[in-house]
């Protein structure tokens, strides 16, 4: 984890997130749900979150200036029989006019962080298309030491009502 003290070249300070974050962090997820084209689920996100604050298995750091939060990384690590613990960097989102300041790759890096001081082996991330040219994201990860290994995720819902 970064420490609070800790800046990206644009003055943006990476911290643990904290319960008080939660809108900020709804608001963030709305906005990157609605650019990415993602169903919404703005009712179950506050829930979510705190569920992921009391947990030991997911960190959440946000990208902070002095007026607002402008990003955040949610991380979390599972216990894999093939690989062991993996870490997932299961979101990651910085407000479209505060990216290119370094906000995002130092989100990253932290992710990378946390991985590694909590056992982790491999940090993964999923890349959704969602029926939208991807490449700018792929490439970005790629930049920062991720390999693409070509794997698709395929998913069946298991709730019970579908």
């Amino acid at each position: 984890m970064c420490a609070d003290s800790e800046m990206t070249p644009a003055a943006v300070a990476l911290r643990p997130a904290v319960l008080e974050d939660v809108p900020s962090l709804v608001d963030l997820t709305t906005a990157f749900y609605e650019e990415d084209g993602f169903a919404p689920v703005q009712d179950a996100l506050p829930g979510r979150f705190r569920a992921f604050l009391d947990q030991t298995e997911a960190n959440i750091t946000v990208a902070a200036t002095a007026d607002a939060i402008i990003g955040f990384a949610l991380t979390t690590v599972r216990l894999i029989l093939e690989s062991g613990l993996v870490a997932e960097l299961q979101d990651l989102y910085v407000r479209p006019e505060d990216r290119g300041n370094g906000a995002g790759s130092a989100l990253v890096g932290d992710a990378v962080r946390w991985a590694r001081m909590n056992g982790a082996g491999t940090l993964e991330v999923v890349i959704a298309p969602n029926g939208r040219d991807v490449s700018h994201l792929r490439r970005y990860y790629k930049a920062r030491g991720f390999i693409d290994e070509g794997r698709r995720i395929v998913h069946l819902g298991a709730s019970p009502d579908g």
